[in-house]
């Protein structure tokens, strides 16, 4: 397992002595790790500060045979271990498990901005462990005997360039690099691709690549590709003609490469799935930071065609971002409120549909979320799986915890989990880039709820 570095205290320490100088620091605690969940959060007034909170868990893997925890009626276990900052997850339909071993291209992870402010950032993200160097690999992993443990492993597509989403159509496998959409012909058992890959679309990329990631989900049909695309800053300071095409979810024809905005105004659309009920496109969205602990949540929302959802202008509908010039009160005007808030500074990335009769009751209708964790905190937030119930189309309730433990009991990084996925057989697939792992949650052999 990469064994990443350990620090003796908080980072926050470091941000705190520098503010002193400065004026700002890590002063302040958030209410409850839990403010703003559902449809109707409460959201605080924004605080700025001259120097951001930052607060990283410091990342020490995993030891021995620790695991998440998971939560009553289902149970854990490894489904792979070892491997190289897994981020993403797609399960082929023979059931073989496909993960992105990836991490930002290397000019990206060099960019972080100018000034104290950038240096910090920076190296904080290279304490949380965000800074290794991408494997730039697609790794099949094969559950055969069907125990919940790949025994074989084997690398199905390398020298890609910072892979994340997958998509296959057909006899076509899609993969979302950090620049564009590339194919590779695939046949039903394939272990291993050597095909040059096709390019279908470019996609926002560059030296300046903010967030790196695109993720990839297919039409029901298999005509059209949808990319989730990051925006290129916080909130427009590196100026609006960095952000063409981005903090948006671009659809892509397969037949001809051509690409459009399907839906605008979203910072950080990541996790993408399909919610059968309504046959609606659902995205998980990173939002924007430095407003405050408990400012602005994250969220997941039903997708409009050509539905604008506030970024950089405004945030979960038309509260106004004061920070970003020109304003644009008929575009704030316009802004489309989410669906269901996920809590501030989560990193809700990882979103997929449970639908599997293999989970107990309470996990079979509704949606699963991945939450990298919180920088920009005093208090953790983050650091788990969630699962929102849905009634019909609509989220309902309070989010429940699937999977946690993934702090230990001095606030280190044992893991952090980002995709999610649904297996073959219908357990829950957790990717974890710090513990190196994939985590498979399946329904406890005793009594469950």
């Amino acid at each position: 397992m990469r064994h990443h570095p350990k620090t003796p205290h908080a980072l926050c320490v470091a941000v705190t002595a520098v503010a002193a100088i400065i004026g700002a620091g890590c002063d302040g605690r958030a209410a409850t790790a839990d403010a703003g969940f559902g449809a109707s959060p409460n959201l605080p007034a924004p605080q700025r500060k001259l120097i951001p909170t930052v607060k990283v868990a410091n990342p020490v893997g995993w030891s021995g045979n620790e695991k998440p925890s998971p939560a009553t009626g289902l149970q854990v276990n490894a489904l792979a271990r070892d491997l190289d900052h897994p981020r993403w997850l797609y399960v082929l339909p023979n059931g073989d498990v496909l993960v992105a071993e990836t991490n930002a291209p290397v000019r990206a992870a060099r960019s972080g901005g100018g000034g104290i402010r950038g240096w910090f950032m920076k190296r904080f993200m290279q304490r949380a462990g965000a800074a290794v160097p991408s494997a730039d690999r697609i790794t099949l992993l094969r559950d055969a005997d069907g125990d919940g443990r790949a025994e074989r492993r084997s690398v199905l597509l390398k020298n890609l360039h910072s892979p994340f989403g997958m998509a296959l159509v057909g006899n076509t496998l899609y993969v979302a690099n950090t620049d564009s959409i590339v194919a590779f012909p695939y046949h039903d058992g394939d272990t291993e691709i050597t095909a040059s890959p096709r390019k279908l679309a470019d996609l926002p990329g560059g030296e300046r690549n903010h967030h790196w990631t695109k993720s990839l989900i297919a039409s029901t049909d298999g005509r059209k590709l949808y990319a989730g695309i990051g925006s290129n800053s916080n909130a427009a300071e590196n100026g609006l003609e960095a952000e063409q095409d981005r903090a948006a979810i671009l659809e892509v024809d397969i037949a001809t490469g051509a690409r459009r905005v399907f839906a605008s105004g979203l910072r950080n659309p990541v996790g993408l799935a399909w919610q059968p009920d309504s046959g609606a496109l659902w995205t998980a969205v990173n939002e924007r930071d430095e407003l405050g602990d408990d400012l602005v949540p994250d969220y997941m929302t039903s997708v409009r065609n050509g539905g604008f959802y506030g970024w950089p202008w405004s945030y979960f509908g038309q509260h106004v971002d004061e920070r970003v010039t020109p304003q644009r009160p008929e575009l704030v005007a316009s802004a489309l409120t989410p669906d269901y808030a996920l809590g501030a500074h989560t990193a809700s990335l990882g979103l997929a549909w449970s639908g599997s009769a293999a989970l107990p009751a309470p996990f079979r209708h509704g949606m699963f979320i991945g939450q990298h964790g919180s920088w920009n905190r005093s208090e953790p937030a983050g650091y788990r799986v969630l699962f929102v119930a849905f009634a019909g189309a609509q989220p309902q309730g309070v989010p429940v915890e699937v999977l946690g433990g993934f702090l230990d009991a001095k606030g280190q990084a044992r893991g952090r989990p980002v995709g999610v996925a649904i297996d073959r057989r219908g357990a829950l697939l957790v990717a974890d880039d710090v513990g190196n792992a994939i985590w498979r949650v399946s329904a406890s052999a005793g009594p469950g709820p």
